[in-house]
């Protein structure tokens, strides 16, 4: 955990972190619990020195010994699995975490195999906004505003800042020079979900389908805004059980077993990670401040400058900058950002819940599994 690791040896420790963890989940108390969290503390406090001395040096396009990250995922981790004459699907789930993947992956076994269980790195901030329009453009935010300036959102902007992947996957594939038939659905509702289902035989038609399918990143937030989802996640194990529950009974399974009686291929991954939050850090900003509790942007933000991750020429980290003072700022670990004047309320409110935005091992390290039928 505090030796100077490279970015595989960071994956390979991950995994260990969290395969013991689920060991943990199915084993009475042996009172190897603490000294497992306090390990998990440590590998995180690394992991976020490891990504502030790193980050900026792994975003160039060029720079072939970067991992994998959302920019570079079409591209690196997910058009070579292709192989012809197979159905082809990329299903993204929203905010799926590695420990949420090993817990469903049992489930998916019996009809798949594993071909290959990856984790790539995800951009900053690690948000849907920005990861997801960073994975299908194939490009850092900065250039996708500059590219497509009617189509990116900024923080500030209202309405969704998701609406036009479709759009920028079919750049991505026409700069590749990647000439297949491809099919883009998102599913955010049930009805949506029973109606991808019901397009299944159309979809074989086409030789890529690129399926976003949004139901972790819901149950994220519900537990946070629901009591009952908050008493039914209250612990790492409960929250992971949930999402097998929710997986196997699910019409997303229901779709992958088609896909595998087809002899079909599935790369399945996600934009971000997630974590849970309980260290308030202090933070002054205007009305015009991002609201993400994991990382700020905005201008005359006042903070403690030991306490975040600072990066003060967004354009440095292929990041908008919305005004000439602008900077981002970014929470560590488990902590988030409260306002000094409703410190008690966002601290009972928000305190032991599921956040996403900042730097984490979680919310960064995330899967990347390549799947191919029995």
């Amino acid at each position: 955990v505090n030796d100077k690791l490279d970015f595989e040896e960071w994956k390979n420790l991950y995994k260990k972190l969290v395969y013991w963890e689920m060991n943990f989940d199915k084993s009475m108390e042996t009172g190897m619990e603490e000294i497992f969290r306090t390990q998990k503390q440590d590998a995180n406090r690394s992991f976020c020195r490891f990504v502030e001395d790193n980050y900026l040096k792994f975003l160039p396009y060029d720079n072939a010994e970067a991992p994998i990250m959302s920019h570079t995922l079409m591209r690196r981790g997910v058009l070579p699995e292709q192989v012809d004459g197979k159905p082809f699907f990329f299903i993204l789930i929203d905010n799926l975490r590695f420990d949420q993947w090993r817990t469903i992956s049992p489930i998916i076994s019996e009809y798949f195999r594993v071909e290959k269980e990856d984790l790539y790195l995800s951009i900053l901030p690690t948000t849907t906004q920005y990861c997801r329009n960073a994975i299908f453009a194939g490009l850092m935010p900065s250039d996708i505003e500059k590219r497509f300036p009617g189509k990116w959102s900024n923080d500030e902007d209202e309405g969704g800042k998701n609406n036009f992947e479709g759009d920028f996957l079919a750049d991505l594939l026409t700069r590749l020079r990647k000439t297949h038939k491809t099919k883009y659905t998102k599913v955010v509702n049930l009805d949506q979900a029973k109606d991808m289902l019901d397009d299944l035989p159309n979809m074989f038609s086409y030789e890529m389908n690129v399926v976003v399918y949004n139901f972790v990143d819901a149950l994220s937030h519900a537990r946070t805004d629901y009591k009952i989802m908050r008493e039914l996640a209250e612990e790492e194990p409960a929250y992971r059980s949930i999402t097998q529950s929710w997986f196997e009974h699910s019409p997303l399974w229901d779709f992958m077993k088609k896909i595998a009686d087809k002899g079909g291929r599935v790369v399945i991954s996600t934009d971000h990670g997630s974590v849970r939050v309980n260290e308030p850090i202090k933070v002054i900003g205007d009305k015009k401040t991002t609201t993400n509790l994991r990382y700020k942007t905005g201008k005359n933000l006042s903070y403690n400058k030991k306490e975040v991750f600072e990066i003060s020429q967004p354009e440095k980290a292929m990041l908008p900058r919305l005004h000439l003072s602008s900077n981002f700022i970014f929470t560590r670990e488990n902590g988030y950002f409260v306002y000094p004047n409703n410190q008690n309320h966002y601290s009972n409110y928000y305190h032991n819940t599921f956040q996403h935005g900042g730097i984490s091992i979680e919310e960064m390290l995330i899967p990347l599994i390549t799947l191919a039928a029995k």
